[in-house]
């Protein structure tokens, strides 16, 4: 766990910058509870649970980027720690402390380990229900397996899509041959889990209009989660008895392959395929490795060095994506960065406008870098409409207010980016286009550009 904390707090301010989910979880946290909820009923039902409990947070503790962000951090941490336990219970300690220390190596663990959104928290609770999985079905009794339904329901309010380890469990013990009775015990647990979170689901299925950016899946997010996959693969064969999978990977090989796999298959009809939907899939792979690496530990004696040797590899291997991982320019876009391009081109009794509306989050975290600027298309804030970017004014009424100003502050997307055809968005193309020129100022970000614009 130490290491874990060590290795994920190491550049967490990830210099100074947030990145536009983050900032939206900043904003969301900062509004009070029936304002959370208010929201939540008409977009992010699926990260409500999490919402509210970053607003505990920080109405106790307001630090900034390290409050928004040392949750996730502490959260894989226990995750560390549930995989060295687990490991430590199919194949020995020595293969539970080595996948415990592969965990946080994992470059997608190392990416959410350092952001302001539930994935981490998810994948912790996934990982200690999987824990009590073998428990409670080795030494049946009701608490541990209310307790593994609480986690399991607890996984899926901060994302529903947790759900997808339930079939992972269900195969995992079919491959450790549990009996019939024991099999129905676990059916009626989890069934109970997902009953429970029916509620969510349906209504998180009436804002999916929200998720609808997301196309094909990302050619190096399936590289990633399939290379994972085909190691995985390889190490619990090497594991394997004679027609017998090891009792470790009976429990990681499911976690690791089912998730990714349904969500997947799922993408064929409705595309859902991101891989920090089913992270948890990391607790497999880093048990896979972690029990591999102790049989070849145990295979045959090796000098300290080289071990120390191969250790030293790994991490100078892993060390160019790792401090990658901790600065602005890995994620889509910097949020911090807009904000301030917007201060620093901005003048008092500027106009400012967003191309598309939805770009509005990136400076709701940090509204200083806008005062005294006029925001042209906003009909009512964020907050006061119960959304995230506000609602704006007609398309007709954008375009009087755009031609009233002799000065606009243009933030939108990088060139390239294909255009919103909304009828707003296209009156704000077309009032800039013919009404206004650029003035010479263009600020380039990660995710976006700023640009002013000047009256003809």
């Amino acid at each position: 766990m130490a290491a874990t904390l060590v290795l994920e707090a190491w550049g967490i301010r990830r210099q100074g910058s947030i990145w536009g989910d983050e900032a939206v979880t900043y904003e969301m946290a900062h509004r009070s509870t029936p304002e959370i909820w208010r929201t939540v009923q008409h977009v992010d039902m699926v990260h409500g649970v999490y919402y509210l409990l970053m607003h505990v947070l920080f109405s106790t503790w307001d630090d900034g980027i390290l409050a928004l962000r040392l949750p996730s951090v502490i959260a894989m941490a226990l995750a560390a720690t549930g995989i060295a336990l687990l490991g430590q219970r199919l194949a020995g300690a020595r293969a539970g402390l080595l996948a415990g220390l592969v965990f946080p190596l994992i470059p997608l663990v190392q990416q959410y380990a350092q952001e302001g959104r539930s994935y981490a928290m998810v994948c912790a609770l996934v990982t200690w229900s999987t824990v009590l999985l073998p428990r409670a079905a080795d030494q049946s009794s009701w608490r541990r397996w209310v307790g593994y339904a609480v986690l399991l329901w607890t996984a899926g309010m901060l994302h529903e899509l947790a759900v997808l380890v339930i079939p992972a469990h269900g195969i995992a013990l079919l491959l450790r041959r549990y009996p019939k009775a024991l099999l129905r015990t676990w059916a009626v647990t989890a069934g109970c889990a997902v009953a429970s979170l029916l509620p969510l689901i349906v209504l998180s299925q009436r804002q999916a209009g929200q998720v609808a950016w997301i196309g094909w899946p990302d050619p190096v997010q399936l590289l990633g989660l399939t290379a994972m996959t085909l190691l995985g693969l390889w190490c619990a064969r090497r594991q394997a008895q004679p027609r017998q999978l090891s009792r470790l990977s009976a429990v990681a090989l499911p976690v690791l392959v089912l998730p990714g796999l349904l969500l997947l298959v799922t993408s064929l009809v409705v595309p859902l395929f991101v891989d920090r939907y089913v992270l948890y899939s990391c607790i497999g792979f880093a048990l896979l490795v972690g029990a591999e690496l102790d049989r070849l530990w145990g295979s045959r004696p090796v000098p300290r060095w080289t071990g120390w040797a191969a250790v030293a590899a790994v991490l100078a291997a892993l060390a160019p994506l790792s401090l990658s991982l901790r600065t602005p320019r890995s994620r889509h876009d910097d949020a911090t960065a807009v904000g301030r391009a917007v201060h620093e081109i901005g003048r008092p009794g500027d106009g400012l406008l967003f191309i598309p509306q939805r770009h509005r989050v990136w400076t709701a975290a940090q509204p200083h870098d806008t005062r005294g600027l006029t925001d042209l298309a906003l009909a009512q804030t964020p907050v006061s409409s119960n959304t995230l970017s506000g609602i704006e004014l007609p398309a007709q009424d954008i375009s009087a207010r755009m031609r009233a100003l002799p000065r606009i502050v243009v933030v939108h997307d990088p060139a390239g980016e294909p255009p919103d055809n909304d009828p707003g968005e296209a009156a704000k193309r077309t009032t800039l286009r013919d009404y206004f020129h650029p003035c010479g100022t263009t600020i380039h970000v990660t995710g976006a550009q700023i640009t002013d614009y000047c009256a003809d």
